[in-house]
């Protein structure tokens, strides 16, 4: 039977491999269960390119498994992609605890809001174990019965609720308590946006709540605050030094968006660098900022 080579494209990459003309068929299917595998991936591990990287050997392993015995392309998928995540996590939560200044995820930039895992709730699920995670992710987020839960992370269903109900306990204070309507959220963002680079400290200073806080993500390559920056004042007085930053270097705005589940938007920097601005908002005023910087989170964006 002929062979061909066909290209699987994966966001900012491809993956080629030589595909047998008999099983284009599972290609296709395979294809069209991507996007829900990748969300899968990236909620567990908070990194767009390890997520790829999973789902590309999941497919791999999918173009080697004997198909015909597979009654369900889906779960099958799903938990190669949870077994592979599983084993990710191991290494990287040795590496989160060499981390300079602030974790943040990798920013997840869409246009529509497809869930409530907003990055709030990622910072949580990162204190979780990864079995709690898998648990909380699969059953609570994606719907998955326990019985497949147990299959993906090889343990009896009755674990599994337990793992779940624990996750939950400690994720339940991160669930978005207001949710912000898709065009509200977009004019907030673009209003921080023009406040915040043409030093309008008046017009920021009413968006944000007392207690705003300010967390940004440098990973040690680019300059960002080590730790938080914490309440009205200091967070003022930060903005009000990037403004005289932003008029000296002026930023450009390359798109305005949902990054992570939150309104905000990505710009391009005076040192030729893209950067995220999420904004965490609660009753109409900025509740926290979320910056990442790291150029390493960032190549996904070119």
């Amino acid at each position: 039977m002929g062979r061909s080579r066909r290209d699987q494209g994966f966001g900012g990459g491809s993956l080629i491999v030589d595909v047998d003309e008999g099983a284009k068929e599972t290609t296709l299917d395979f294809a069209a269960l991507r996007p829900r595998l990748m969300r899968v991936a990236y909620r567990m591990l908070g990194s767009v390119l390890d997520a790829e990287d999973i789902v590309q050997e999941a497919f791999i392993r999918w173009m080697k498994a004997d198909c015909s015995d597979v009654r369900e392309p889906e779960a099958f998928l799903r938990r190669t992609v949870t077994c592979l995540c599983l084993d990710q996590l191991k290494s990287a939560r040795r590496q989160r605890e060499s981390y300079v200044g602030t974790w943040l995820p990798e920013p997840w930039i869409e246009e529509e809001i497809q869930d409530d895992v907003t990055l709030p709730l990622m910072l949580v699920l990162e204190r979780l174990s990864p079995l709690e995670r898998a648990a909380f992710l699969l059953h609570d987020v994606f719907g998955v019965a326990f019985e497949e839960v147990a299959r993906a992370i090889e343990r009896d269903p009755a674990a599994c609720r337990q793992l779940a109900a624990r996750a939950r306990a400690h994720v339940r204070e991160a669930r978005p308590r207001f949710k912000v309507e898709k065009q509200r959220g977009i004019e907030i963002a673009k209003a921080f946006f023009a406040a915040s680079r043409n030093g309008d400290m008046k017009a920021l200073g009413e968006m944000l709540m007392a207690d705003v806080s300010i967390h940004a993500d440098g990973g040690g390559k680019r300059a960002a605050a080590l730790e938080a920056i914490l309440g009205f004042e200091a967070v003022m007085k930060a903005q009000s030094y990037l403004a005289t930053l932003f008029r000296e270097h002026p930023s450009k705005l390359v798109r305005i968006g949902f990054i992570n589940g939150l309104p905000g938007f990505v710009t391009l920097e005076a040192d030729g660098e893209f950067q995220t601005t999420a904004l965490d908002i609660e009753d109409g005023k900025v509740a926290a900022i979320y910056v990442v910087r790291n150029p390493d989170k960032l190549r996904h964006l070119h």
